[in-house]
């Protein structure tokens, strides 16, 4: 990956912050079966309906998640070119990966 495609730091914190949650993180792993109704997400996580519309607002607002409106229901998806940012940042990251960053951290 190279500096132009790799996602801006502000944009990879967003994404992990909203990730560093258990709920969120098991509301990604659901959707990541395909899209759902929020009121199945609120039966099979059991959570309180303001609860949960914070989790899926900071998910949202990471760009993690989208949502759609279908009469009064809500529906919600994974973002997947959100998520193949993230997978995209922790390669260009690993050990032994500059990242295009040698130029400011060690090799000038």
């Amino acid at each position: 990956m190279t500096t132009a495609t790799m996602p801006t730091l502000g944009r990879a914190a967003r994404w992990f912050h909203a990730l560093s949650d258990e709920t969120r993180l098991e509301i990604v792993q659901l959707l990541s079966h395909g899209e759902r109704c929020v009121c199945e997400l609120q039966d099979v996580l059991d959570a309180a309906q303001s609860r949960l519309s914070f989790h899926l607002k900071t998910l949202k607002d990471a760009g993690l998640v989208s949502d759609r409106r279908e009469g009064r229901w809500v529906y919600y998806a994974l973002n997947r070119g959100a998520l193949d940012g993230i997978a995209e940042f922790a390669s260009a990251v690993k050990p032994g990966k500059h990242a295009g960053s040698c130029a400011r951290a060690c090799c000038g």
